[in-house]
């Protein structure tokens, strides 16, 4: 009996790891203007709007472009550490050719009496309701564009990057519950709070 249990948890792993990765399957699309070439470890995406570097384990996956010019990455090895790592590369792979092809963009909005942006150079120039003005250095890769002073449309290439400056600006002032006063991202569910009744 113990060695039929044991059979079953054996083919319900195997089969598990080919089960695990759904999106690892799909393939990337290639827009006509953009291309990918695969390189002594590296993976080089190219596109209209730039270039990015990614670090590609050809020991791990095995890569092509089919008929329909998409991109494939497929695991060598049938084991855990692959399946598991197959959908994460895929997807950093499709992120960075949209990247290229397409961008990625945040959008924020400062919400709050006197609260407005501004640039001045390679910095944003903010006035939270602070004594004081509160600065942000842009990093190089990344496009800020700033409408009516309370909207910031931050765009770029690299999404990790995109994300990472979204997530800097609104840690400056993050939206508080009350008033919903701070910065936020658009169409940001915000809980809010009941203030003390007198």
């Amino acid at each position: 009996m113990q060695k039929r249990q044991k059979t079953i948890l054996v083919v319900k792993l195997f089969v598990g790891y080919f089960k695990m990765s759904k999106l690892g399957k799909k393939p990337i699309l290639l827009p006509k203007d953009s291309t990918v070439k695969v390189d002594s470890g590296s993976l080089l995406v190219s596109g209209p709007k730039g270039t990015q570097k990614l670090i590609f384990n050809e020991k791990m996956f095995s890569s092509k472009i089919n008929e329909k010019n998409e991109f494939e990455i497929s695991p060598k090895n049938k084991d855990k550490k692959s399946s598991l790592m197959w959908g994460t590369y895929r997807s950093l792979i499709n992120n960075a050719v949209l990247g290229v092809t397409k961008g990625h963009e945040k959008n924020l909005e400062l919400s709050g009496v006197g609260f407005r942006a501004s640039t001045k150079g390679d910095k944003l120039v903010f006035q939270l309701g602070f004594s004081h003005e509160v600065t942000y250095t842009i990093p190089k890769g990344i496009n800020v564009k700033i409408e009516k002073q309370t909207k910031l449309n931050i765009s770029g290439s690299d999404k990790e990057l995109v994300s990472k400056v979204s997530a800097d600006i609104k840690s400056l002032k993050p939206v508080e519950p009350y008033k919903a006063k701070g910065i936020k991202e658009k169409d940001q569910f915000v809980i809010r709070k009941e203030g003390k009744k007198k």
